[in-house]
């Protein structure tokens, strides 16, 4: 039987430079920050009729004031 070695090749990544390092974080963060805006700005839409709270007020104001 012969023997055969079996060469395990790893990828050796390249160091990349600090320049090219420090451009990936802040395109990084550039995008968090800009999914953080949208995301806060993505509520639910305004109802068009008043909150229950307010109609109360409102009722209250229209009949007048009562006498306590």
């Amino acid at each position: 039987m012969g023997t055969h070695r079996h060469r395990c090749e790893v990828a050796v990544l390249e160091r990349t430079s600090t320049t090219a390092r420090y451009a990936r974080g802040v395109a990084a963060a550039v995008v968090a920050v800009a999914t953080l805006v949208l995301a806060a700005n993505a509520g639910p839409a305004r109802a068009s009729e008043p909150r229950p709270a307010e109609q109360a007020a409102q009722t209250r104001h229209q009949a007048g004031p009562t006498a306590d």
